[in-house]
């Protein structure tokens, strides 16, 4: 499992977010520099120890929750300098590479195995400890894998990224991993799964929804 280092981020994720989120068309903003706080999210290991996973929200002054998904790597992912939000200085393991998770094959793959309970969703905080809070559903059979190359649609309130399903006989049965960049509290919509984490809403408390589904 990956280690929690109690050390600095330089710049710190919220900072990225702030120079790349008013450039995505589901930013609700008005203005270039978002007043961003972390409000929620876990973590999710990478059995391979190689990228960190953190599906996390953020809220801004206007009391938007975004999910920011990020992956972050010791070095730069190759075809995905679109996805790039920059790079930091972590006082431990030096230089990481940090991308928007939605296009980073192995952070959709630890998604999809959160989502289907193939692996546990983690503490963001704390080294080897689930997070319980969040709660995962699987309607249908059989193992999602992204489709590869990773195909990805940005719209102006979700990120759909194709997944596969094995169907029998050689055959793969074509899905989708539906992101929703602004969170809404509702429901699963017909969906065949989904992941469900809480966040600190301003004014609301902490709420839940969900953060995840494959149609």
């Amino acid at each position: 499992m990956a280690v929690v280092h109690d050390t600095t981020l330089v710049p710190s994720k919220v900072e990225l977010l702030t120079g790349w989120l008013p450039g995505q068309p589901w930013y609700r903003g008005t203005g270039a520099a978002p007043d961003l706080r972390r409000a929620g999210g876990f973590r999710i290991d990478d059995p391979a120890g190689e990228v960190g996973i953190q599906v996390l929200v953020v809220v801004d002054a206007g009391r938007t929750a975004y999910l920011t998904p990020l992956s972050y790597r010791g070095a730069p992912l190759p075809g995905a300098d679109d996805a790039l939000l920059g790079t930091s200085e972590h006082g431990v393991l030096g230089r990481r590479w940090m991308y928007d998770a939605a296009r980073d094959p192995v952070a959709v793959a630890q998604l999809l195995a959160v989502l289907t309970g193939a692996a546990p969703a983690q503490d963001q905080d704390r080294s080897h400890t689930p997070d319980d809070t969040v709660a995962t559903a699987w309607h249908g059979p059989g193992t999602l894998l992204p489709a590869l190359p990773l195909q990805v649609t940005d719209s102006d309130v979700t990120t759909v990224v194709a997944v596969e399903r094995a169907a029998g006989s050689g055959r793969a049965e074509r899905l989708a991993l539906e992101l929703p960049r602004v969170l809404q509290l509702t429901g699963d919509g017909g969906a065949a799964g989904w992941v469900t984490a809480r966040w600190e809403h301003p004014g609301r408390g902490v709420v839940s929804g969900r953060v995840a589904l494959v149609r």
